[in-house]
């Protein structure tokens, strides 16, 4: 049997899987409960790309999480994510956003993939090569900002990875980059004006942003404010906490957190929550296997329902 099909096999819908599926039920019924309480219901069909996009989104975030911290990891990445009236908002709202998320979040973590492929024989170079140049097309086809925060961030993972083929590494990057740009030139049909329309708009869109205090300001995000305090407490607190797993999403977030687009408010915050919540899941898995495991589980319970409780109250005409 070819290679593909094997791998496909190996594919098993357990109870992880049925309780990752379940919160993305519960994401799902959210997000078409907001679609619908929209005036204009006759373009309801505009939204599905969005909708599509924040599943795929929260699949990749559950991914990752539960991949670097265990089961109870992911639950808590995604609970969290699938109660964000953020993401829900974008998930309503048609427009780049969302993929914009998706191409820095899976940028990022594709580099570190990647870097950690260069250690081992170049067999295994290649398909994640691939993944990070179509990864990065799709940031660039939604914001080229985006792209060019994946890159950075990603290249400057790698290269604290990529100990003796640093080198390597920035190639490889660099390659992806301009292979995720000879994608999107043929997606435009190589229109030159197309091209540096968009990328002059991102350009002059760029500076700092407040986008942090307002977001953990506002009341929606309550739930995930009091969580990001107390992973950073446990983090500050915790020595086996402060480790590669938990340091790079949370600089990812702050650096997301800090540089915006003046003339599209919130959408730093947006590319930013994904870490976010990666770093309060390593965070909180770490005290999940302390000696006061159970306590720190229900108190993570605990956030997750006042997360859920605060965002079911910010859904129009829910209750």
């Amino acid at each position: 049997m070819p290679h593909p099909f094997r791998r496909l096999r190996r594919f098993r819908f357990n109870l992880p899987q049925r309780i990752a599926a379940a919160l993305l039920v519960l994401f799902l019924a959210q997000s078409l409960w907001l679609i619908s309480r929209q005036t204009v219901c006759s373009q309801l069909w505009l939204r599905l790309p969005s909708l599509a996009v924040g599943l795929l989104l929260g699949g990749a975030l559950w991914w990752v999480t539960r991949r670097l911290y265990g089961n109870l990891g992911g639950y808590t990445a995604l609970a969290l994510y699938c109660f964000s009236p953020a993401i829900l908002r974008a998930c309503a709202d048609p427009g780049p956003e969302l993929l914009a998320a998706l191409g820095v979040y899976g940028g990022v973590y594709a580099s570190v993939g990647v870097a950690h492929a260069m250690q081992g024989p170049r067999r295994k170079w290649r398909p994640r090569i691939t993944l990070l140049t179509a990864i990065f097309a799709v940031a660039a086809a939604a914001h080229w900002i985006a792209l060019a925060a994946g890159l950075l961030l990603g290249l400057a993972l790698m290269l604290w990875i990529a100990e003796g083929r640093r080198l390597q590494a920035a190639f490889v990057v660099l390659a992806a980059a301009a292979g995720a740009l000879l994608l999107v030139c043929v997606g435009h049909g190589f229109s030159l004006e197309a091209f540096c329309y968009l990328f002059r708009n991102s350009v002059e869109d760029m500076g700092p942003s407040l986008d942090l205090l307002r977001f953990f300001s506002a009341f929606p995000n309550a739930g995930l404010t009091v969580a990001s305090v107390a992973a950073l407490l446990l983090y500050a607190c915790l020595r086996r906490s402060r480790y590669f797993g938990n340091t790079t999403p949370l600089l990812c977030a702050l650096v997301l957190f800090l540089l915006a687009m003046t003339g599209s408010p919130g959408v730093a915050s947006l590319w930013a929550l994904p870490f976010l919540l990666t770093f309060i899941a390593g965070v909180f898995a770490d005290a999940y296997e302390s000696p006061r495991g159970r306590l720190a589980l229900s108190a993570a319970g605990a956030l997750v329902l006042l997360q859920a409780a605060v965002c079911l109250l910010s859904l129009p005409g829910l209750l």
